[in-house]
């Protein structure tokens, strides 16, 4: 059966919660997208904003208080807000990626070329030990240990080698302070998962993003054997082709989206999953253009019309107004208008509502940093 890429589009929509808003806690919703990509403070709870109806901040911050939440580096090496079940569970299958990084040449330059890794990560265990630590501090132990290398690069090794996280409070609402590590294993006070079954995580995936191609697995996991574990799945799978006539994978269970189903105006937050998670994005991107990272390192974030990007905005504070500006990226009717003009609005209430909140809708193409 082939899919239309609008198919494709309402059914990543509906299954990301974003054609409309769930009933979901913030744990559940991170277990169902197996997490959110936090690589900055802000943007999980503005994924999350724009997926649970009436969402209250204060659930994940309450959640990483009482460690049932957790920020770590999981898929394509970049840090997740997830469960704790799940920091322990898929660690195990992302770290052996992770502990390849820090040795290879195109790593600060080769900066640790030549070192033993298994000595480097004995002495990094050694120094994190069972207590978090501070960026700062692991340098001045890293400059200790290996006195002949760049101790940010050292430290830096050490968090892909060893499984760790980052500990309250930076990850809470509002509060971006500089990160302390920690192991998983004493933070959570249980050990890693090594039972998880990979092809359980893959179904995940498939459920919150699929239908998929095995190379759209591989882009959002950064794990090899996709092919075989996709093959291994056996009728808990089942498949489509797209119009390419490429082969999508898709969990037996689950069910395709009306492609006439309306789609709501969504502003997500910068590096949200949806757009990062696909080899071919044109599901969501029109005409399948690379995701705009340029765009979104800089803290400016999609805009969704019609189920695809369609714009982008940012947002900007001072003491008295929330600022929201916004560059469509292409000519947007008047009622297309008129709905993100209300969203942004509705935006700026939950993130600044003491300020006095202000959106200009911009020419297309317009430069949104001037």
């Amino acid at each position: 059966m082939e899919l239309s890429n609008r198919v494709l589009n309402r059914t990543l929509l509906a299954r990301q919660h974003l054609l409309r808003r769930s009933e979901l806690t913030a744990a559940q919703l991170c277990d169902h997208l197996v997490g959110l990509q936090a690589q900055d403070v802000a943007p999980p709870f503005i994924g999350m904003w724009s997926r649970i109806a009436d969402f209250d901040p204060a659930g994940v911050s309450s959640g990483l208080a009482d460690r049932s939440l957790v920020r770590i580096t999981l898929m394509r090496a970049t840090i997740h807000l997830v469960t704790a079940a799940d920091a322990l569970r898929i660690a195990p299958h992302i770290q052996p990626e992770l502990e390849k990084i820090p040795f290879r040449k195109g790593f600060n330059y080769g900066a640790m070329v030549g070192l033993d890794p298994e000595e480097v990560r004995a002495r990094g265990e050694k120094v994190l030990g069972t207590q978090p630590m501070s960026a700062a501090q692991l340098r001045e132990c890293a400059a200790r240990e290996y006195p002949d290398r760049p101790p940010a690069t050292v430290t830096q090794a050490w968090i892909y080698q060893l499984p760790v996280l980052q500990t309250p409070p930076r990850g809470l609402w509002k509060n971006n302070s500089r990160p302390v590590w920690s192991r998983i294993e004493p933070w959570l006070g249980a050990p890693l998962d090594h039972t998880y079954p990979v092809e359980e995580l893959i179904l995940r995936y498939l459920r919150a993003f699929g239908p998929a191609t095995t190379m759209d697995v591989q882009t959002w996991s950064r794990l090899l054997g996709i092919k075989n574990t996709l093959a291994g799945l056996g009728d808990r799978v089942r498949t489509y082709t797209d119009e390419c006539g490429r082969t999508l994978y898709d969990a037996a269970e689950a069910e395709l989206a009306d492609p006439d189903l309306p789609a709501p105006v969504r502003l997500l937050g910068w590096y949200d999953n949806a757009l990062l998670s696909h080899q071919d994005r044109s599901r969501i991107i029109p005409g399948g253009a690379p995701a705009p990272l340029r765009h979104l390192a800089a803290q400016i974030s999609p805009v969704l019309v019609d189920g695809y990007l369609a714009g982008i905005y940012k947002m900007s504070t001072d003491r008295t107004a929330a600022r929201l500006r916004i560059v469509p990226g292409r000519t947007w009717t008047a009622g297309e208008t008129a709905e993100v003009e209300a969203e942004a609005y509705a935006l700026l209430r939950f993130q600044e509502p003491e300020l006095n909140p202000k959106v200009e809708i911009l020419t297309p193409g317009a430069d949104l940093t001037s």
